[in-house]
């Protein structure tokens, strides 16, 4: 099973950017479809972004034309671009497998990594 770790997450003003880094080990990411999903507290986990096996992307509407999802096979490393941040985006972010394109995750997950954006 493939092991995934979060990281880039961190304190930004509204109209800021980060880049999330999602490293794997243990397999290699080229063969699998993979995608971002956050959670705030008290909410239920939702999706945000995908990329799959052949570089297909899709977007939730509500980061659409803000954030880029990429993927580095060479590297083993999926990343998430968030520019333009909200406060509403405000989450703890996980990576995952991607089991039914586009949104729907297997359940194995990262630790996550923290995004926390300030009005």
């Amino acid at each position: 099973q493939v092991q995934l770790v979060e990281s880039g997450g961190g304190l930004v003003q509204a109209g800021g950017s980060l880049r999330l880094s999602c490293s794997a080990s243990g397999r290699t990411l080229s063969s699998v479809n993979m995608g971002w999903f956050r959670q705030a507290p008290g909410k239920e986990r939702e999706f945000v972004a995908a990329i799959s096996w052949n570089i297909v992307t899709y977007y939730s509407d509500s980061v659409k034309g803000r954030f880029t999802i990429s993927r580095d096979n060479v590297k083993n490393i999926m990343y998430l671009q968030m520019n333009s941040l909200k406060p509403e985006d405000t989450a703890i972010y996980f990576c995952a497998v991607v089991r039914q394109w586009p949104d729907r995750s297997g359940d194995n997950w990262g630790q996550g990594t923290q995004v926390t954006v300030s009005s």
